[in-house]
């Protein structure tokens, strides 16, 4: 064949160039411009292809044994712990110790010891104490006594909370209250709970349905009296300030859910015979503060 010739229809070129135009516009076809590594055959392939099929390159390019790029020498032989017999593995960042049946039905890997000192976390075990309630001696682990105090059981802890967390022990604690409520709290507390009939001015409950005498509330507090400096605890003490309450009410009052004004108009209803009338509305109001 020429030079430049068209392989299919034999017509000659004078350059490669010509040969290709004819040959992609007459033929339908690209020009061959590469020959497989393989098999020989012509092929055209615009990227540097060394076969013209798959097939080829298969047929080619083995990855078994030593054309493996991963291939290190193939299996290495080592003797066996166990029974010590001779046996094959493939090599890696561990070396090898068992031979298959062993690895199978031996016993060869023991499970770590992490009981006591062996384990990882061992801080010398448990210590000796003694219950800060009872005194009684117990065992604990070294993290169940770092806290303030160390108990026997629910019951000293419990007991110990009572005592440690009552008045400045509290962590609620503001200061507690105002002391005794010093000279004439007796006598205006008897003189309101004979002006109220011994009964609850909101409710109603009397003193034989509570089982003791109603609590005597200060309208306008104690420490309202206390914490102004040209008064004393015992200017809180005067009749129109004091009523008498179930408790029920009187968690109320102090909670401001039954105004000071809602009070003061309960006691001035009575007659001075222990009666009076309890069809005043019930305001949540907190009422008046006193003033200097």
């Amino acid at each position: 064949m020429a030079e430049n010739e068209c392989p299919n229809c034999g017509r000659v070129f004078e350059s490669r160039r010509g040969l290709g135009v004819h040959h992609t516009r007459v033929h339908d076809e690209r020009l061959p411009n590469r020959e497989c590594a393989h098999c020989g055959d012509s092929f055209y392939c615009e990227y540097q292809r060394k076969y013209c099929t798959e097939e080829c390159h298969d047929e080619a390019v083995s990855f078994a044994g030593s054309a493996n790029p991963n291939y290190d020498d193939g299996k290495s032989q080592a003797d066996c712990d166990i029974c010590g017999s001779e046996f094959e593995y493939y090599e890696s960042e561990k070396p090898g110790l068992y031979c298959p049946d062993c690895v199978e039905n031996e016993r060869w890997r023991d499970p770590p010891v992490i009981r006591g000192s062996e384990h990882p976390r061992w801080s010398g075990g448990k210590a000796t104490v003694a219950c800060d309630e009872c005194g009684a001696t117990v065992e604990r682990y070294p993290h169940q006594i770092t806290g303030e105090a160390t108990f026997c059981g629910l019951d000293c802890h419990a007991s110990w909370l009572s005592e440690q967390f009552t008045g400045e022990g509290h962590p609620n604690w503001e200061g507690g209250g105002v002391g005794p409520y010093g000279k004439g709290w007796n006598a205006v507390r008897e003189a309101a709970l004979e002006r109220d009939g011994h009964e609850c001015v909101v409710c109603g409950t009397t003193a034989d349905e509570l089982g003791r005498n109603p609590d005597v509330h200060h309208i306008v507090p104690v420490r309202a009296f206390v914490e102004t400096p040209v008064l004393a605890e015992r200017d809180a003490h005067t009749l129109d300030n004091v009523v008498s309450l179930c408790p029920a009410c009187h968690r109320r009052a102090e909670f401001g859910r039954i105004s000071r004004e809602e009070l003061r108009w309960r006691t001035a209803q009575f007659d001075g015979v222990g009666e009076c009338s309890r069809s005043g509305p019930i305001s949540t109001d907190s009422g008046p503060t006193i003033s200097t």
